[in-house]
């Protein structure tokens, strides 16, 4: 009879606490949605962006003049970047244009 009293209390708690637990989720969810949508956060996020862009950039530039001219043509075929390094690739030297 102990044992079926815990296992009750152990299932009404789970559904409970589910249930509790949707909707903090839900909430926070709705929260954190909010927040993105602030201009300052996005102003943020376009900077970290750019940021990245730049500094993903200068490590291609990097790494495609020390292992570049060493790579076999099956690799550099599929790169554009380290095909036509004069930038005439794409926008951003990837092989896709940068938002």
């Amino acid at each position: 009879m102990r044992k079926l009293t815990f296992l009750a209390g152990l299932a009404l708690g789970y559904v409970l606490g589910t249930r509790a637990g949707r909707e903090r989720y839900e909430q926070l969810r709705k929260t954190a949605r909010d927040l993105a949508q602030t201009p300052a956060v996005q102003s943020a996020t376009r900077s970290a962006k750019q940021a990245a862009g730049t500094a993903a950039g200068r490590a291609a530039d990097t790494v495609a003049g020390k292992v570049g001219d060493r790579l076999p043509s099956s690799v550099t075929d599929r790169v554009p970047y380290l095909r036509e390094r004069s930038g005439t690739a794409s926008a951003d030297g990837w092989g896709s244009s940068a938002r």
